[in-house]
């Protein structure tokens, strides 16, 4: 069973900038960024497998980046340039095959860290 630990949530102003993080403890192929806000399905925002082959959702391209440090074992989502549509809790997801953007694809899930940001 792998654990993912996310960490670096927090609030800011329209165009600040936040760094997330996810520690795994196990194996994983595969890692992404989730978010959601209440009412509404969980969002695919980006991902990147064990070769560095990443993806972003339209909305976040160019803004977002995420990448990897292979001897931790983590990976980070750099957000830059923030709206207040960017606000929702944020979830790192892991799984040890293929990148996909849909949710139900992946095994593992973090406990969600929350991003707030104002106007």
């Amino acid at each position: 069973q792998v654990q993912l630990v996310e960490s670096g949530g927090g609030s800011v102003q329209t165009g600040g900038s936040l760094r997330l993080s996810c520690a795994a403890s196990g194996y994983t192929y595969c890692m992404g960024w989730f978010r959601q806000v209440p009412g509404k399905e969980r969002e695919w925002v980006a991902n990147i497998d064990n070769y560095g082959r990443t993806g972003y959702a339209d909305s976040v391209k160019g803004r977002f980046t995420i990448s990897r440090d292979n001897a931790q074992n983590t990976r980070y989502l750099q957000m830059n340039s923030l709206k207040p549509e960017d606000t929702a809790m944020y979830y790192c997801a892991a799984r040890t095959m293929y990148c996909t953007r849909t949710a139900d694809a992946y095994n593992y899930w973090g406990q969600g860290t929350q991003v707030t940001v104002s106007s």
